[in-house]
């Protein structure tokens, strides 16, 4: 009898493995990145530090305050709240959570330590600590895209295998945040730095000053906000776009000894960049991690032969529709290798990657 639940075991898992592309070549990232730089040397020189994001975090954390702020009175399930959190609650925390994800590149200052203390202000409007876990995680994804075990991005074959449905997909949309929140954690955790701890007091501290001088709905605002920023949001089908696997691809790929590479980054080319930091720009933010959004159009001119044939995005909105209707597509597109790359700010590696990493990264190879 164990026998027989070992082996039903093993052919579940063997089956849920098989709903992911696999394969065994390199990320695509660094060879083109190699092949830019040689064709365009000059587009080294557009990395580095953007001083308008440090303008913009500011504008944008000061909107969501002054709207805590007026609806702090308001009822929340009134239609003035729900609108006001998702039109423009939940727009200005994804664009906090992009420009967190800008600084987490060292793009905001040259000073890592300010970088790092600069994360932590823009994620109070947020109302929940991220900024500093966020980090180490997204780092990880860049050196070890694909690597199952390592790519927090990756969904879990739990996940591909229960929410293999279209009311399975819809509440993948729905609860998103909450995915990227808490998978992380389960597939491996990292080490409690200061940072962290810092994090984490200063934004409790502030929500409690929140409610205690403004008010309970005020931080019930930010919250909400959070929530639809990462549910069923124009701006967050940035999450499914960037790495789902839309075209269809031959049955052989699901298999890990097929050297055959595919594409596995999508770059979106639409007006809701101009919001999001620009992270439609997708494929070139992988290629060149130290280019700030504002330089990434930029490198796009410059190096459009790279990217010209390369499969995009056009809207978000669809994006979302196609993910949760097309039978074809689920939470299995995804791109994994069985190795490769490497783990920031694990117990195994250096501090000053979890924390403050030297004098900032220029080109990443």
């Amino acid at each position: 009898m164990p026998s027989a639940t070992v082996t039903t075991a093993v052919q579940l898992d063997s089956k849920v493995q098989d709903q992911f592309f696999w394969t065994c070549t390199e990320e695509p990232h660094r060879t083109r990145r190699q092949a830019i730089i040689k064709a365009y040397p000059e587009v080294t020189r557009l990395c580095g530090p953007e001083p308008l994001t440090k303008y913009c975090v500011l504008a944008v954390v000061a909107l969501q305050l002054t709207c805590a702020a007026i609806l702090r009175n308001t009822p929340i399930f009134s239609l003035p709240f729900l609108i006001t959190a998702y039109v423009i609650g939940a727009t200005a925390n994804q664009n906090l959570f992009l420009a967190i994800h800008e600084i987490s590149h060292n793009l905001a200052f040259r000073s890592p330590d300010a970088n790092r203390l600069f994360a932590v202000f823009a994620n109070l409007p947020i109302a929940l600590p991220y900024s500093a876990a966020f980090r180490p995680y997204h780092l990880t994804h860049h050196k070890s895209l694909g690597v199952d075990g390592l790519d927090t991005d990756l969904p879990t074959s739990l996940e591909a295998f229960f929410l293999d449905s279209v009311l399975g997909k819809a509440f993948f949309c729905t609860f998103q945040i909450i995915f990227y929140a808490i998978r992380p954690m389960m597939v491996y955790q990292l080490p409690l730095t200061k940072i962290h701890v810092f994090n984490i007091a200063v934004q409790l501290f502030f929500d409690y000053m929140l409610v205690r001088y403004v008010g309970s709905h005020s931080l019930a605002y930010l919250i909400l906000s959070s929530f639809l920023a990462g549910s069923l949001h124009p701006c967050a089908g940035h999450f499914i776009a960037e790495h789902y696997v839309f075209q269809n691809q031959p049955k052989g790929k699901s298999d890990p000894s097929v050297l055959a590479p595919m594409p596995e980054t999508f770059s979106y080319y639409g007006p809701l960049n101009v919001l999001t930091f620009n992270v439609g720009l997708h494929n070139e933010h992988h290629d060149f991690p130290a280019i700030p959004w504002t330089r990434l159009p930029l490198l796009h001119e410059t190096a459009r032969e790279f990217y010209a044939d390369l499969p995009s995005h056009s809207s978000w909105v669809w994006v979302i529709w196609q993910f949760i209707w097309d039978q074809e597509v689920g939470l299995g597109c995804r791109v994994k290798r069985k190795q490769g790359g490497r783990k920031v700010g694990g117990q195994d590696w250096r501090g000053d990657e979890l924390e403050t990493p030297g004098p900032g990264l220029r080109v990443m190879s």
